[in-house]
């Protein structure tokens, strides 16, 4: 008599959290050159610095908590939030501010409330906001980019070099310039009141061709790694479209052309800030966004509205941190109301209905 094999349901493979997490930083490569072409060394010391104490606050937090260090140090997703957290960061912030954010990331982003998979809140836009909150100077001391240069002086002013930039980074940059800042696009459409669209764009050489000067790259950048994310099923295409779209159908709304009142074009508002890594990056996060494909849209599309009116009416230039967190904490109620049917039911599952 044949035997039959009788073989478990599961899937076997390598550790998917790894996978996922693998996949992530290939599709961040395409931004972090665009970052590195634009600013210099400063954003891979910043990864690099960032991913150290990651790991380092990781570890800490497993010993204390008892857990064993290979297994969750391996999963790739203290890096993730460092790498995502650190391109978010001016590219030459001083040591010690990568170190509170990452650090309050780390701590109260995640291990607070559990560690991987149970926390509410995105860690790396938790600490970017802690971060910006805490200390709006230096998180909004972002140097002149490459092309910006050439603009400016006729030709083009070569980035810091290495050594230049760790000085900087680690030694408060002792000896080097100080007068190197320079106002992003957001900041200087947001506090325009008297020249035309026209105008502000042949007089500011933050402006590119539709968005910011050289943040446009960037945008195209994470663009093509989140298509990569895409490709590869990582992530659905709910989340990031409603984004796109959210911020697009505000954008359109509440453009008034070129004149001295515009709050910019959809295609300014697509290409300025951290709209692509936003849309594909940090929406995308399965833990702390909502969990059906329906309410991965509606999630998204919030996101995306919320960008706009903190880019526009808000305090801040750019809104998408502050309005990813304000969406985590709508997180579960989008659940509840877009919950799937449950096979072999005509209508979703609303949970126990506690009057009966």
């Amino acid at each position: 008599m044949a035997l039959l094999r009788i073989t478990s349901p599961h899937a076997h493979g390598r550790n998917r959290t790894q996978t996922v997490m693998l996949h992530v930083l290939l599709a961040c490569l395409p931004g972090i050159l665009a970052l590195t072409w634009l600013f210099g060394f400063g954003t891979l010391i910043n990864l690099l610095w960032a991913s150290a104490l990651a790991l380092s606050f990781e570890a800490l937090v497993l010993l204390a908590r008892r857990r064993p260090l290979s297994f969750f140090l391996q999963d790739g997703s203290a890096v993730v939030t460092a790498v995502l957290l650190a391109m978010a960061l001016p590219p030459f912030a001083p040591w010690w501010l990568t170190l509170i954010a990452v650090g309050f990331a780390m701590i109260f982003g995640k291990h607070l409330f559990g560690g991987l998979g149970q926390n509410p809140f995105n860690p790396a836009m938790l600490g970017y906001v802690v971060a910006l909150i805490s200390f709006p100077v230096e998180m909004t001391s972002w140097p002149a980019a490459r092309d910006m240069a050439l603009l400016t002086n006729g030709a083009i002013q070569p980035t810091l070099g290495l050594w230049d930039a760790i000085v900087r980074i680690f030694a408060g940059g002792a000896g080097l310039p100080d007068a190197w800042a320079h106002a992003t696009a957001l900041d200087t459409l947001k506090i325009n009141n008297s020249l035309t669209i026209s105008e502000l764009w042949a007089s500011h050489p933050e402006f590119g061709w539709l968005g910011g000067r050289g943040v446009e790259a960037v945008n195209l950048a994470f663009l093509a790694g989140g298509l990569y994310l895409l490709a590869r099923h990582i992530i659905t295409w709910h989340a990031p479209v409603g984004m796109l779209l959210g911020l697009s159908v505000m954008s359109l709304l509440f453009w008034s052309g070129s004149g001295s009142d515009s709050n910019g074009s959809p295609l300014f508002h697509l290409l300025t800030g951290a709209t692509m890594l936003g849309a594909f990056f940090i929406v995308t996060d399965p833990v702390s966004g909502a969990t059906s494909n329906k309410g991965r849209f509606i999630f998204g599309l919030c996101v995306g509205a919320l960008v706009y009116i903190i880019r526009t009416w808000g305090g801040y230039p750019d809104g998408v941190a502050f309005a990813v967190l304000l969406m985590n904490l709508a997180a579960p109620t989008i659940d509840y109301y877009t919950r799937p049917r449950t096979y072999g039911h005509s209508s979703p599952s609303r949970g126990p209905n506690l009057g009966n």
